[in-house]
């Protein structure tokens, strides 16, 4: 398996076992990362360390989510409705409620909440999407089926 290829690259597609085992090195990345910065003592290296890897896995997660959804024969361009989409309903949602909190209007409530949900959803059909179906079996336009059996005398991947 090439390392810098599933993690930083967004062409091809990349079945759910890759996927999550791209989401556990960036678990471990993180906590590495934070036993370092914490056994360094010093809060600007812990700072600088945390920031440089939620860069890095931050990339990496954007271009790991592309390859996902190339194998389910979609486009890259979905990650702006999982990524952005329940930001902006939270946000929404949040505003209402302080509003309703200064207004005193307590009608506002139900409103917040719908976008709570409706934020909630696409956060659900995100995980489902990307770390619970298959993909395409066989051939799409994005690449061949990672799960399909390689072809005699071709190196494994």
């Amino acid at each position: 398996m090439n390392w810098g290829s599933l993690l930083f690259s967004y062409q091809g597609r990349i079945n759910r076992a890759k996927y999550w085992l791209a989401i556990l090195v960036y678990i471990l990345v993180t906590i590495v990362a934070g036993i370092i910065g914490f056994a360094s003592g010093s809060d600007q290296l812990a700072t600088s360390l945390n920031g440089l890897v939620n860069l890095a896995t931050f990339i990496s997660g954007i271009l790991v989510g592309i390859k996902r959804l190339h194998d389910r024969d979609k486009s890259g361009w979905w990650l702006l409705l999982f990524y952005i989409v329940p930001g902006v309903l939270f946000g929404i949602g949040a505003g209402i409620m302080l509003f309703g909190l200064v207004a005193d209007s307590s009608g506002l409530g139900g409103a917040a909440s719908i976008f709570f949900l409706a934020g909630a959803a696409i956060i659900l059909w995100a995980f489902v999407e990307l770390g619970c179906l298959r993909g395409t079996v066989g051939p799409n336009q994005y690449g061949p089926d990672p799960l399909a059996p390689a072809p005699q005398g071709a190196p494994a991947v």
